[in-house]
Parts: structure tokens; C-alpha cells; sequence
């Protein structure tokens, strides 16, 4: 980012980077910079300040440098408790192969040759990434109301997924919580690093990912017209919701006793799928406590964290990937302004 960082202040780069958050591409980031501020920037010297800032507030965060100025003492709810909800889910962001690389390279060459001038030989290129899709992690502590929240984003293994969720919870001070819930999809890895680091003292399953692969054991057994089959399928998600496990399995056995064939292999599905999350499905309790049921609001933050690197055309490099949506998490935690002052010490 040589000529960003040399001809740019702070200012106009905390407005690129802000820009860049709703834009579709540099290209448009630089446009809406120009109608903005009357600074002209080329896409090129966007994309360098941009994904360099990115790796910068990923570098803070990762440090603890970037700290939420709330904890979980701040968490109060309307019964009086301090509860901190804590969500954790993994999205998939495209990125750019190697092959893919090696073929922009080529066409590089080739229009190079037909201008018939002498050029100076292309930059050693990084590698590609071996597959064209990579899954980032993100964690997601908030309170009731989500005025309390802080992101954090990895592209680390289930295992540095689990540590940052260990590190955001110290920064909050979480054990100060009268209550701790994980909401989650369900995926065994998530529940793992939770119960393993002790973040929690629930664990719940989204009600929402229980009723979709309950839809697809309906849509197999009964139809998807059938109203027989809305019916059943109501009913279930209603005794799971007010009745409990043990009398929402009731009805699954009872469902699967007369079916034979791939309308049975479909039921027994849905049952192992419960079984193996019983320790989850407790939403009587859940809603006795006033406490959520729904992992809504992890699923919308990974929504706002990607909405950047996601989209028609758009290829990453890894890390580039991860610092677009590190700018994003900073901005959805609170932590935008502490960022930027923390750069400039005369805007405090």
C-alpha cells in the first residue's frame, strides 16, 4: 500500500474503508469517494488501503488492542438477570484458484504481445487457493437487546475458532454473567469448542434449523401439498416448543411405525438427527427462563460480515477475504470510532 499510505490522510481513508462497507467494488468505492469528498483514488489504490486497514484491525483484534468499552456486567435483561447470549457459525466465501490465477496471468501476457511494446515482467504471482470456496468462522457475543455485541472473524480451524471465542469472552468478562446460552445450528464442532472452553452454561438448538430438517422429513413421508403433512408438522414443532423432547419423540415414533421404505429411512433420519442433540432441545425451559430459542441473530451478523466478499464475480485471496470482513466486524462491534482514534490521537 505504498501510495495509499504516502498521499493519503486519516481521514480519507476511515471514508474509503467506510464507503467501501455497502459498495459492490473498489471501482464503486472509488465513485462514491469522488461524489463524497472530491478525492480521486484509482480502484487499485482502494483495494491496497482498504484490504491493508482490514489486516490492521484483524492484527488489533486478534491482540486484544480492539476491546468492546461494554462487559457482561452490562447485560441486564427486564427479569433483572446479566445474560450474554453466544453464537458461533461458519460461512463460505469464494475465492480465487490457482488455475484461475495462472489464466489471468496468461491473458495478461497475450495483450501485452498484440500491444507489441516492451513492458516490465508481471510481479511473481501468489498462489491460488486449491478450492474455489473456503470457510470462515464467526463468533458472536450480544445481549438481549443487541445493543451489546462484538464480532470476531477466523479463518482458522474449528480449533482457533474455539480460542477466539475463549478470548472474546475474557475481553467481556462473560463468568460475570448470571447467564451464559449458546444458540447454534447444531454443527458438532461448535457445541465441541463451546463445552470445551466452558463459555456456556446452555446450550440450545435453533429452533428454526430443527423445523427445516423436520420439513424435509415431512415433505418425503406425507407430500408436499399434503395438508395431512402441515398438519403433522405443526403439531410436532409445537410439542417440541410448549411439551418437550419426550413428547415430541412420542410422535416421531409414532410416525415411523407404519412406514416402510425411503419414507422410513427418511423418518429414522429426523430421529437420529434429535437424538444426537437431545442435550439442546430443552425450549420449555428456554422459554420459562425468557431466555431465546432462535439463532436469528448469529445468522443475520454473518449475513452483514460477508455481504462484502460475497456477490456476482467476486474472487479473494484468503487473507484479503478475512480483512474485508474484519472491517466489518469492527464496524457491527462498536469498535469503528476506537479504531480510528487509536490512529490519530488528535480526534480524541
Amino acid at each position: 500500500m505504498d501510495e495509499a499510505e504516502a498521499t493519503i490522510s486519516e481521514g480519507v481513508r476511515e471514508m474509503a474503508c467506510r464507503l467501501n462497507q455497502d459498495a459492490s467494488s473498489f471501482q464503486k468505492t472509488a465513485d462514491n469517494l469522488w461524489r463524497t469528498a472530491h478525492f480521486c483514488i484509482s480502484k487499485e489504490s482502494i483495494r491496497q488501503l482498504v484490504e491493508a486497514e482490514g489486516k490492521a484491525v484483524l492484527r488489533g483484534l486478534r491482540r486484544s488492542e480492539l476491546c468492546p468499552s461494554w462487559s457482561a456486567s452490562d447485560c441486564t435483561t427486564e427479569q433483572g438477570t446479566r445474560r450474554v447470549y453466544v453464537g458461533c457459525d461458519g460461512v463460505k466465501v469464494p475465492l480465487v484458484t490457482d488455475n484461475e490465477k495462472q489464466k489471468r496471468r496468461k491473458t495478461i501476457r497475450l495483450k501485452r504481445r498484440r500491444r507489441g511494446r516492451k513492458c516490465n515482467p508481471l510481479p511473481r504471482a501468489k498462489m491460488g487457493a486449491d478450492n474455489a470456496y473456503k470457510e470462515f468462522k464467526v463468533g458472536y457475543l450480544y445481549d438481549e437487546t443487541k445493543q451489546n455485541r462484538f464480532v470476531g472473524i477466523t479463518s482458522g480451524n474449528h480449533e482457533a475458532t474455539g480460542r477466539m471465542l475463549r478470548r472474546m469472552s475474557n475481553q467481556i468478562e462473560l463468568e460475570k454473567a448470571d447467564e451464559r446460552v449458546a444458540l447454534i445450528d447444531g454443527a458438532p464442532w461448535i457445541r465441541n469448542q463451546i463445552e470445551y472452553h466452558g463459555l456456556t452454561q446452555d446450550i440450545g438448538l435453533d429452533f428454526y434449523h430443527l423445523q427445516d430438517y423436520a420439513q424435509k422429513t415431512r415433505r418425503v413421508v406425507f407430500g408436499e401439498e399434503s395438508e395431512e403433512g402441515k398438519l403433522w408438522l405443526s403439531n410436532l414443532m409445537h410439542t417440541f416448543k410448549h411439551d418437550g423432547y419426550d413428547a415430541a419423540w412420542d410422535l416421531l415414533t409414532e410416525l415411523q411405525k407404519p412406514l416402510r421404505g425411503r419414507k422410513r429411512e427418511a423418518a429414522k433420519r429426523l430421529m437420529q438427527y434429535v437424538v444426537e442433540r437431545r442435550a439442546m432441545i430443552r425450549y420449555p425451559q428456554f422459554r420459562r427462563q425468557h431466555w431465546q430459542i432462535g439463532s436469528g441473530p448469529t445468522e443475520a451478523e454473518c449475513k452483514t460480515t460477508t455481504s462484502r466478499v460475497k456477490g456476482r464475480g467476486r474472487r479473494w485471496d484468503s487473507a484479503n477475504a478475512e480483512a474485508m470482513m474484519a472491517l466489518a466486524a469492527l464496524h457491527d462491534s462498536g469498535l469503528w470510532k476506537q479504531h480510528w482514534q487509536s490512529l490519530d490521537p488528535q480526534r480524541n
